[in-house]
């Protein structure tokens, strides 16, 4: 992760999404859980202050309400410091799944509904997108996927709509800057067209 918020910064990239814990993720070995969870603590313990010196903003997007009340704590203390920088947003999707948080946005929206705050007719994508996690997050324009694997797996299903998705063999310890330039080249050399034509055949 180290590696990948340096070349984020140095490349001029504002927006960078880790998952870095997924909701399904709890199925897996209670040891194996606890040791994630002692990732959380020692990056928050060992990062957080170099983090915060180099203009970098933590947003974490998640479910919260099942976590230990340190994790939760850990979690505020990470967002509260660096909610003024304005460097790179890191954007740490943490006890997260895509398909709970649009889940959560309908419920909120639902609430908001039948309280009288919202008309129905109001609702459409951009409000939705208001109520998600994600809310005042551009879109990412990239997505990749390390470890060989082929699918989002649950990861901002909402949000990536338009992005371009890179998929590499190698595993998330190996990824480096060279991994990140290539991935952005791969990108730069596709023609995003957004359901329109391609520019390639558009008058100037």
């Amino acid at each position: 992760m180290r590696r990948a918020v340096r070349a984020a910064g140095e490349l001029g990239i504002l927006y960078l999404t880790i998952y870095s814990f997924s909701s399904e993720n709890w199925r897996r070995p209670e040891s194996e859980v606890s040791d994630l969870m002692n990732l959380l603590r020692r990056f928050v313990r060992d990062d957080l202050a170099q983090l915060h010196e180099a203009g970098i903003r933590i947003k974490v997007i998640g479910e919260r309400g099942n976590l230990a009340p340190d994790i939760r704590s850990l979690l505020e203390e990470a967002e509260n410091l660096t909610r003024d920088n304005g460097r790179l947003v890191l954007q740490i999707a943490f006890n997260y799944g895509s398909r709970q948080e649009i889940a959560r946005a309908a419920r909120l929206i639902a609430a908001d509904v039948a309280g009288g705050r919202l008309a129905p007719d109001a609702i459409n994508a951009d409000l939705f997108a208001d109520y998600l996690d994600t809310a005042g997050v551009p879109d990412p324009d990239l997505v990749i996927r390390t470890s060989g694997e082929q699918r989002l797996s649950n990861f901002l299903l909402w949000q990536s709509a338009y992005a371009e998705f890179v998929f590499l063999p190698i595993h998330w310890p190996e990824f480096d800057r060279s991994s990140f330039e290539a991935a952005i080249a791969q990108y730069a050399s596709r023609d995003r067209r957004f359901g329109g034509t391609s520019s390639k055949e558009r008058p100037l």
